[in-house]
C-alpha cells in the first residue's frame, strides 16, 4: 500500500459507543474573544453545512475532490473522513463508523483573534478564510482550532484549510466536497434562506443535529445528522489495526488517543 493511499484512508480506532442526544437548542451562546469586523462576501447569507452520517460511506471521494481542487500537499488535507471500529456497550457487536471531518466555520471562531496580523478573518457569510499574503505562518491558529481542521501548508508555509469552496460558490457552484459525495451525504447552503435544503433539514431534524465539541462554545456551523453523542467530544481510543504513514514514511498518528 503506498503512501498516499494510507495518508488517504485516515484512522481505524475501537472505541465504546452508547446512544446519547445533545440538542441545538442546548448550545451556549457565550462568545470567545474579542473578533475584528467581519469583511467580504455577501451579508444577506449564512452558509452553513450539514452531513448526514446515514448517507456516508466512507469512499473519501470527498476528500480526494477537495485535494484536487485545492492542490493541498501531498498528506495534508482541508477534509477527510475518519473511520472508527464501535463496539456496542450493551451488544457487543462491532460496527464501522464514519465521521467527516473539516473546519466548522464557527459563529465564534478561536482562530480568529489570536491572529497577529489579520490574515485569518471571518466573511460577512460566516466563511472563516485565510489571506495567504497577509499570513506569516506563526500557527497560532492552528494551535487555538479545537477541531484539528487547520494546517501550515507545506508547499506555501502558510495557514490552510476548509474554505466551503468560497470561490465555488461565488461561480454558483457547490463545494468539490459536496459535488463528489455519492452518498448525497453532504448538504451546504444559506442557513438565512427558510427554503434552502439546509433549512428545511435544520427545521426537521433540529432535535437530533449535533456539532462537535459543543462545550467549547464555538458555535459551529456544521452540523451532523445520524452521530452518536459520544463522538462530540474526544473519545478514548486506542488505533488498531492501520498503519497511517505520511508521505515521507513516518507514522502520521491519530485523531484520538490516550
Amino acid at each position: 500500500m503506498d503512501a498516499m493511499r494510507r495518508s488517504l484512508l485516515g484512522q481505524l480506532a475501537r472505541l465504546s459507543a452508547g446512544a446519547a442526544l445533545v440538542p441545538l437548542s442546548s448550545f451556549a451562546q457565550a462568545g470567545i474573544n474579542q473578533q475584528p469586523a467581519r469583511r467580504e462576501g455577501d451579508p444577506t447569507k449564512r452558509y452553513g453545512m450539514l452531513i448526514d452520517l446515514r448517507q456516508c460511506i466512507g469512499c473519501q471521494a470527498c476528500t480526494v475532490s477537495c485535494h484536487i481542487e485545492n492542490a493541498a500537499p501531498l498528506g495534508q488535507f482541508r477534509t477527510t473522513v475518519s473511520q472508527y471500529e464501535v463496539e456496542h456497550q450493551e451488544s457487543g457487536e462491532l460496527a464501522t463508523f464514519m465521521l467527516p471531518r473539516l473546519c466548522n466555520h464557527c459563529e465564534n471562531p478561536p482562530c480568529v483573534p489570536v491572529c497577529p496580523v489579520e490574515a485569518t478573518y471571518q466573511q460577512q457569510d460566516g466563511i472563516v478564510v485565510v489571506d495567504s499574503d497577509r499570513c506569516v505562518g506563526c500557527a497560532y491558529c492552528v494551535n487555538a482550532c479545537p477541531y484539528d481542521a487547520r494546517f501550515i501548508n507545506q508547499r506555501t508555509q502558510t495557514a490552510d484549510k476548509c474554505t466551503f469552496c468560497a470561490h465555488r460558490l461565488e461561480a454558483g457552484l457547490l463545494p468539490a466536497c459536496v459535488e463528489s459525495c455519492v452518498g448525497g451525504a453532504r448538504v451546504i447552503g444559506n442557513m438565512r434562506d427558510p427554503q434552502s435544503q439546509i433549512s428545511r433539514m435544520i427545521n426537521e431534524h433540529s432535535d437530533a443535529l449535533m456539532v462537535l465539541q459543543p462545550e467549547k462554545n464555538t458555535l459551529p456551523q456544521v452540523f451532523y445528522l445520524g452521530m452518536d453523542e459520544r463522538f462530540t467530544t474526544r473519545p478514548t481510543a486506542e488505533p488498531v489495526a492501520l498503519e497511517v504513514l505520511d508521505p515521507h514514511g513516518q507514522e502520521m498518528g491519530y485523531e484520538f488517543h490516550h
